[in-house]
């Protein structure tokens, strides 16, 4: 686990957007498990944390909105999603064809469409760690939990 003054102790998503499919809504609730339980999350030129953070879109527009444990503000990001929209676009097919293919293909077939899951996730998640230079400094696994939690408002909204 990161430095325990460095790292999110809440992650909330905007529940205005509504709920998705059960296989979208268990991504999102691993998601934060996994961010929550291991995460080094380091706004850059604040003293430390735990911080807390609001997750949304507003205007198409990723917000993420960071506050102390104690609820102090602390910085309030706004990053375009156009580095995001084809990256979410094409993990949202490879998703959907991964679930179809866990309820019928072959172990070979589903290994195969994981395998271009992760990619597709994985530059995601680069994109995401990159947008946040100089904003917020993450590792790489959590850039990983945060992308599927973008992900998921982009599939609801």
């Amino acid at each position: 686990m990161a430095n325990g003054a460095f790292r999110l102790c809440d992650v909330v998503l905007d529940d205005t957007i509504g709920r998705s499919t059960p296989d979208v809504e268990h991504e999102r609730a691993v998601a934060i498990f996994d961010l929550i339980e291991e995460n080094s999350f380091t706004p850059i030129g604040h003293g430390g944390g735990p911080y807390r953070l609001n997750i949304s879109l507003v205007e198409s527009k990723l917000v993420f909105a960071i506050t102390t444990d104690g609820g102090d503000p602390v910085a309030t990001h706004i990053l375009s999603l156009t580095p995001f929209r084809r990256i979410v676009k094409d993990y949202f097919l490879i998703c959907e064809s991964y679930y179809e293919a866990i309820r019928s293909a072959s172990p070979s077939r589903i290994e195969a469409i994981d395998m271009g899951r992760r990619g597709i996730h994985n530059e995601g998640s680069q994109t995401l760690k990159d947008r946040l230079n100089g904003k917020i400094d993450v590792d790489f696994d959590t850039a990983r939990r945060l992308f599927t939690l973008v992900c998921v408002l982009y599939w609801r909204g």
